[in-house]
């Protein structure tokens, strides 16, 4: 074949690689030369001692050299205590008042004590009601609510006795007031859909 050189001979490189290689170079140093412009200046130092070695042309104070290693070997002072713990929350009380000291022309200091009560004794107040209102379905007859002790569901309509011991007052849409049979405790119960752990 004609194209192919001879055995011995170097065959003769392509001119489209010598462009491309050429265009590689002339890149790169186009980037060195931004490169090396762009740099920005080093940041000053914070040492003016330094600073000024360097503007005097390297020569050096001999004040600048001494290490004062005694200053190394001094203990470090104590750190104050710390109240602050980052780990648990603490309001710190506050100081009680100062003691009024009695004696001539000062009047001693007198324990108030809180006012009793008047009147008859209040009558100590039932207990909440213990149960939870879980729903209310409205019927031809009226509406029905849905009542639960964690252990069994039981319903009512207004008026009616419930359990025994409560009495449907009022059934609302999202709350029914009820009482103990003997009129006291009147309480609001909100619905509050099924018992915990179920």
């Amino acid at each position: 074949m004609e194209t192919e050189a001879p055995r011995g001979q170097l065959a003769r490189p392509r001119p489209w690689l010598l462009v491309a290689l050429a265009a590689v170079v002339g890149l790169f140093l186009v980037w060195w030369s931004l490169q090396g412009k762009s740099a920005a200046p080093g940041a000053p130092s914070s040492n003016p001692r330094a600073r000024a070695a360097k503007t005097s042309g390297g020569l050096i104070d001999q004040a600048d050299l001494d290490v004062r290693l005694e200053a190394l070997k001094a203990p470090a002072p104590d750190a104050a205590p710390s109240a602050r713990n980052p780990f648990r929350f603490y309001v710190k009380p506050a100081p009680p008042p100062p003691a009024i000291e009695s004696g001539p022309g000062r009047a001693s200091p007198v324990p108030v004590e809180p006012p009793e009560p008047t009147g008859p004794p209040q009558p100590a107040q039932p207990p909440p009601i213990p149960l939870k209102y879980i729903g209310v379905m409205e019927t031809g007859v009226g509406k029905i609510a849905a009542f639960s002790d964690c252990r069994v569901t039981l319903r009512g309509r207004e008026g009616d006795v419930i359990d025994g011991r409560y009495r449907l007052v009022r059934i609302g849409v999202e709350s029914v007031i009820m009482e103990y049979v003997d009129g006291r405790g009147r309480s609001t119960i909100r619905m509050s859909g099924d018992c915990p752990g179920r």
